[in-house]
């Protein structure tokens, strides 16, 4: 086999990371910024790490207008590659719903309706159930059209029923958020890669192990490849580290408060075809108590790692089509154990109990599922860890104020797919010293350094936007 490549001993930049931050910061740097000379450093294939372990999923339904509007400007460049492109990522606009069977979980899904609307997701129409109700458009299946966007919210269950035949018989209320879907995230990542190398970036695999900084400003990166370290000359490094992005900050002696959360996914054969093709992503707002067998509930109970399963367990099953409409596939996800973990493992464990857990849930969204729970099903589970601030808001802009040409693109949570393409613009812009637009601001990791800032995040309930 023949040796690797030497690397270039300078270059404009080096990107830690070949994810969809990293991969999105170098085509925004290279193809829209010009930044010819370019290396992505990555020990892994790109995209092999975190971010094809996603939903694939995006949205622009937010109680947060800073999320609203980056979530917009991804939104509106996946309209204008897939237009380029011929959708080589397989866009559509299928929407969210968000579904709850208590008044109470109606009244919750209303406010929060309202507020996100008002943050400028877009108009919220509400069909109550009477005559002159708004008209209300079906999604053209697995196309990228734009659609009506905001949301739809169903408050009567007659008509959630008539509009959705495949959802718990007692759901009471339904919110279709409508600029929101999913696409291919290997294909938009690897078009990024592509289009970057064609303007001058290069990939290389290799492992970073150093970054020089000589009197406060970035010098040179180390990367060990082949048994050996490399020196690249390079006055701009950009932290794109995924789940280790705090690893790598720690190496200019920067600390970030990040915690992270390993989040699994479940590719599900429905060969019955039970979960319906055409369906948006499927989200159930309430908590679930699992319909455990007497059987299954004694064995859980003398446990006490187990029992809790036995008990409510928090709200956040979801479930998605994958493929078109001869296809049986499906992800299923539900991660109710979210437990901070200290640094990210690989490979992690995978609870064996996650699966029963997950398939019983989606039972709860679409009745018709509980057919596979006799059936001995061993699907495919895999997973990543989220990597998430203190207010779920991503960092992206200069790593340190004591440190020129020190960037960061990181703590995308899981929201990486739907929030990097726009992220790496403004990462581009810091770099080029254009000016921010002021919700922007909301996402330099400086916040930090406000001690106001910081106090606020006291009154913050923990968990994703």
């Amino acid at each position: 086999m023949a040796a690797p490549l030497s690397l270039p001993a300078t270059t404009g930049a080096v990107i830690c990371g070949a994810g969809v931050a990293g991969l999105a910061a170098a085509w925004h740097l290279a193809v829209r910024q010009g930044l010819r000379d370019l290396v992505i450093v990555d020990e892994r294939p790109p995209f092999s790490l975190t971010s094809d372990k996603s939903t694939e999923c995006y949205r622009n339904w937010w109680p947060d207008r800073p999320m609203i509007e980056l979530t917009n400007r991804t939104i509106a460049l996946f309209d204008e590659l897939a237009a380029a492109s011929g959708d080589a990522f397989a866009l559509n606009r299928n929407g969210y719903l968000y579904l709850t069977a208590t008044s109470g979980g109606a009244a919750a899904l209303e406010r929060g309706a309202r507020t996100t609307a008002a943050a400028g997701a877009g108009e919220l129409r509400i069909h109550p159930g009477a005559p002159d109700d708004p008209a209300w458009s079906e999604p053209r299946w697995n196309r990228p059209e734009p659609g009506p966007g905001g949301a739809d919210l169903f408050l009567d269950p007659e008509e959630i029923r008539r509009r959705f035949p495949w959802v718990a018989a007692d759901v009471r209320a339904a919110l279709h958020a409508r600029g929101c879907g999913w696409l291919s995230a290997q294909q938009l990542g690897m078009l990024f890669l592509e289009q970057a190398r064609h303007a001058g970036a290069r990939l290389v695999e290799g492992r970073l192990v150093d970054v020089e900084v000589e009197r406060g400003r970035v010098a040179a990166v180390r990367v060990a490849r082949g048994g050996a370290i490399e020196r690249i000359a390079t006055p701009l490094f950009v932290n794109a580290a995924g789940p280790f992005v705090a690893q790598v900050a720690r190496r200019l002696g920067v600390e970030l408060p990040i915690r992270h959360e390993l989040h699994l996914k479940v590719f599900f054969d429905d060969e019955l075809g039970l979960l319906p093709r055409r369906a948006p992503l499927a989200i159930w707002n309430d908590p679930v108590t699992v319909a455990w067998t007497e059987e299954e509930r004694a064995g859980l109970a003398e446990d006490p790692a187990t029992a809790p399963l036995l008990a409510e367990i928090p709200a956040g099953v979801h479930f998605r089509p994958e493929g078109g409409d001869d296809s049986h596939s499906a992800i299923l996800l539900w991660n109710y154990h979210v437990e901070p973990i200290p640094e990210p493992v690989f490979p992690f464990a995978i609870d064996p109990l996650h699966l029963p857990v997950v398939l019983r849930g989606v039972a709860r969204i679409a009745p018709a599922f509980a057919a596979y729970l006799e059936r001995g099903r061993r699907p495919y589970v895999d997973g990543g860890y989220y990597s998430k601030t203190p207010e779920n808001r991503p960092l992206i802009g200069p790593l340190s104020p004591e440190i020129e040409g020190a960037w960061i693109l990181g703590a995308l949570s899981g929201f990486g797919i739907m929030a990097a393409p726009a992220a790496g613009g403004l990462l581009a812009a810091q770099i080029a010293g254009e000016p921010l637009p002021d919700w922007a601001r909301a996402f330099l990791p400086s916040r930090y350094s406000d001690p106001a800032y910081v106090a606020g995040l006291a009154a913050l309930e923990s968990g994703q936007l």
